[in-house]
């Protein structure tokens, strides 16, 4: 059995965030060896696909260490890149069945667009404890599928050392406890709108390094302050990172982004 590590959202290897891919199954395995997997693999997301009847459409779960979750953006991309490019797929798009719905990636002539749901978020009153746990001052906090607290600038983006485990306790108006978004327009000079990053210990992970569903809830929050659908994005993770181009389409979002294969191994299961 067949296993791939993609860098999904980077153009380069090393960069965007890390993905393991299990090639297709015939019939779920059983979610508890779905886990350890994900446990032992250890990366922010192991994507687990099942073949269905018809060959552009794929059932798809993911799986950080600690858990099950109902959206991940960079792993959808790692499973099409692995589909289309490594394992030599031919359809004009590929529509996976998750938790949260239908999703469809299509290639495109700069990497791949994904058609997400979009999650705008709600403004919020300060909440109790974020300012400390974060060590900065949010601007403004909102509230989606996860906390976004709104930054003074991107230099205070880049400079956030949380403390993980009082993010891990937070939740508020959020609809998942300990995930929280920091962000705030880009540098003048810089070559994005936005930048970002995203902690997220209570799914088991402490910085994830590029997130296509905290994308679904920037989106539409920085296409609303910016006054226009599409926004470019750039999540900061120290030493790694991510570019994320999104557009807002009513209901939906479109996520853009490249990915590189850097590890094909075989799982001795």
């Amino acid at each position: 059995m067949k296993q791939w590590t993609i860098d999904a959202f980077a153009a380069a290897p090393f960069r965007g965030n890390p993905a393991c891919v299990v090639e297709p199954f015939d019939q779920w395995p059983d979610a508890s060896w779905m886990q350890a997997l994900a446990k032992e693999n250890n990366q922010a997301e192991t994507a687990f696909l099942l073949r269905t009847n018809d060959p552009a459409r794929f059932g798809l779960r993911w799986f950080t260490p600690g858990t099950e979750v109902d959206l991940c953006g960079h792993a959808t991309l790692a499973s099409a890149h692995v589909l289309l490019a490594e394992l030599g797929l031919s359809v004009d798009a590929l529509t996976f069945g998750t938790r949260s719905g239908p999703l469809i990636v299509r290639a495109t002539q700069g990497g791949y667009e994904m058609d997400f749901p979009s999650d705008p978020p709600r403004r919020t009153g300060p909440l109790a404890g974020l300012a400390e746990a974060l060590g900065v001052e949010p601007v403004e906090v909102w509230a989606g599928r996860y906390l976004v607290a709104v930054l003074a600038d991107a230099a205070a983006v880049h400079a956030v050392a949380p403390d993980i485990r009082a993010l891990a306790a937070l939740q508020g108006e959020a609809g998942e406890p300990g995930q929280v978004i920091v962000c705030a327009a880009a540098d003048p000079s810089d070559d994005v709108d936005v930048v970002d990053r995203f902690f997220a210990p209570g799914c088991g992970v402490d910085e994830d390094p590029a997130t296509g569903s905290a994308h679904c809830i920037l989106a539409p929050l920085y296409a609303d302050k910016l006054g226009r659908a599409g926004v470019r994005f750039r999540q900061v993770f120290p030493g790694r990172g991510g570019d994320i181009g999104t557009v807002l389409n009513g209901d939906r979002v479109l996520l853009r982004g490249q990915a590189v294969t850097v590890i094909e191994s075989m799982l001795r299961l």
